[in-house]
């Protein structure tokens, strides 16, 4: 290799190999393009090195390897069996050929973690691909599971939920012809993801993100993760490194995993041996980009340890095409407006519902900050899904039922406080603090869920409540009043609860079983009956990071102090007994 100009040969001209360029150019890096026609990546790298060909193909693949120091991907889907030819003819392929097949295989992918211990969800092949086959599985593993394509399956293509054995034979004939494996419902509470960089002497890794998707697509990555400690946060990392260590080459990989609702279980879902949409991120926030890293590793240059640190916390976007061929212009020209959002567009033409057209990252001092600032932005990407929902009416993808987070009638915004009642008996006790709600101008939601009558349903919206946006829950109960305690106990969020006065024990019953939570599982308690105070404290929650709540609380306090000294005025001028007449004692 040349020590000043060493060339990399890529295998696909998507997004991620547009993103590689350009920290390649920094470095004075070339990069050959193996892709048919003007793809993304070679618009920004006008030479005559790239190659007009499938990535694929054996005589381009072999072509770009004469021409290149080092061959590496952008795509898995390869023909690693000429990477293994290439590579026994003495050209550099990074991540190994090995690496890359094995990782294409998500059936063999998973018996390499098994193998070196690292963990991941149960599951099963499946030899024959018939239903017997498929039903026998469940009553093994258990419902609900996921049928997956072994090969040939990425944003959720290839993946088929079985909540029950009624939902067998659909399975299998959606995923027919294909080579299989079912896997164990992984009952998560949150998606991570952790990018590592492996180099010839050492396995590092950038910080724990947070991924939310939407229809199987990554839709938002919050760097670091929201409401995750900082014992998971290096458990994940160390599992990430850990399960990277099983594969051989250099590199970037993406590594997703989840955190099951025990708040303590990892496991490995799946490893990408390339950079990774979760990893757009790095660009802004941190001091080394994951494309940069993936070119130091490959080219065996330095990496160091503390440049893969965030510099500051970010939130990513992707901006996914609608049912209007040019959506993601709308959402682009919005995402100009915002200040200090970096937009990064991938040049695809038109868009096509779900495909992926660019990315906005917004950084700030924190998560909640870059959030709140993204919210405009996000209020159009849901009018512009809405809109292909509407236009395109695609076939729904079968989910377990979870509650719709939606705001109250009227309110187009997303709900950021949730109030919860055990009983639709407790809204007369919540009406004076849904007032104050409304009075300050918060979105919130307001439901019906009993932690003993609806105990899934309320387990899933809890569970959901952090991805959906809602940044407050209230909940409200009586008797043993164990719905605000259930709540925190599936929710990382701040929950308050409010104790109802129920017809026995005038409801100290219900503040001493909000106020006994065991230790770990921590839960804001107000006086008996006082949904008035519980909304107060979810308003000076979000006035933390809003400081047109944090003005509204002001007000209100000092509306309260104008009040009391208008009562004091007037008994003063009427004297007790003319005071008392009005108020009718």
């Amino acid at each position: 290799m040349s020590e000043a100009f060493p060339t990399v040969g890529l295998l696909g001209g998507g997004q991620l190999g547009r993103m590689l360029i350009e920290a390649a150019n920094r470095l004075n890096i070339k990069v050959n393009v193996l892709d048919t026609g003007a793809s993304p990546s070679k618009l920004i790298a006008a030479h005559g090195g790239h190659i007009d060909g499938k990535f694929t193909d054996r005589a381009s693949i072999q072509k770009l390897a004469a021409s290149s120091d080092v061959l590496t991907v952008e795509i898995e889907h390869v023909d690693t069996h000429v990477l293994e030819e290439v590579a026994r003819d003495g050209h550099k392929v990074e991540p190994s050929w090995q690496t890359i097949r094995t990782i294409q295989d998500k059936f063999l992918q998973k018996q390499t973690l098994v193998k070196a211990d690292v963990a991941v969800a149960k599951y099963e092949e499946l030899q024959k691909g018939t239903e017997e086959e498929l039903s026998a599985i469940g009553d093994r593993l258990g419902y609900p599971l996921m049928l997956k394509s072994k090969t040939q399956a990425y944003d959720g293509k290839g993946n088929h939920p079985v909540y029950s054995a009624a939902d067998v034979p659909s399975a299998i004939s959606t995923l027919k012809d294909r080579p299989l494996y079912a896997e164990q419902w992984a009952d998560f509470s949150m998606e991570l993801a952790v990018m590592v960089v492996k180099t010839k002497d050492q396995v590092l890794s950038y910080p724990t993100v947070e991924t939310v998707h939407e229809d199987s697509i990554c839709k938002l990555v919050y760097a670091p993760a929201r409401n995750v400690s900082s014992r998971i946060n290096a458990a994940a990392q160390d599992l990430a490194r850990r399960a990277v260590a099983c594969f051989t080459g250099k590199g970037v990989f993406g590594v997703e995993m989840f955190l099951l609702r025990d708040g303590r279980t990892l496991l490995i879902n799946e490893i990408a041996p390339r950079p990774h949409n979760s990893g757009h991120y790095t660009i802004e926030a941190c001091r080394m980009s994951q494309y940069e890293a993936h070119l130091r590793a490959v080219c065996d240059l330095p990496v160091a340890a503390d440049a893969l640190r965030m510099r500051e916390p970010a939130v990513m976007l992707n901006i996914l095409g609608g049912a209007d061929p040019h959506s993601h212009l709308r959402i682009q020209r919005a995402a100009l407006a915002l200040p200090g959002a970096s937009i990064h567009m991938y040049a695809k033409g038109d868009a096509r519902p779900g495909r992926k057209m660019g990315h906005v990252t917004l950084t700030r001092d924190t998560v909640a900050a870059a959030e709140a600032a993204l919210q405009p932005l996000l209020d159009l990407v849901a009018a512009v899904r809405a809109e292909r929902i509407d236009i395109a009416q695609p076939k729904p993808s079968p989910a377990p039922p979870t509650p719709q987070l939606r705001a109250q009638p009227g309110d187009a915004r997303p709900p950021s406080v949730a109030v919860l009642m055990g009983s639709d008996s407790d809204l007369k006790t919540m009406t004076a603090g849904l007032d104050v709600l409304e009075r300050f101008g918060i979105p919130h939601t307001v439901r019906i869920t009993s932690a003993h009558r609806t105990p899934t349903v309320m387990a899933d919206f809890a569970t959901a409540a952090a991805a959906s946006g809602i940044k407050v829950i209230i909940a409200a109960a009586g008797g043993a009043a164990h719905l605000p305690g259930m709540c925190a106990a599936y929710t990382s969020l701040p929950v308050i609860g409010v104790p109802v006065k129920a017809s026995v024990l005038d409801g100290v019953d219900s503040l001493y079983s909000e106020v006994q939570m065991p230790r770990g599982v921590p839960l804001a308690t107000v006086g008996i009956g006082n949904s008035t105070n519980a909304a107060l404290l979810a308003a000076r929650i979000l006035g933390v990071s809003d400081a047109e709540i944090r003005g509204k609380v002001q007000g209100y306090a000092e509306d309260a102090e104008t009040e009391v000294r208008g009562k004091d005025q007037r008994m003063d001028q009427v004297g007790r007994q003319e005071y008392a007449k009005g108020m009718g004692i």
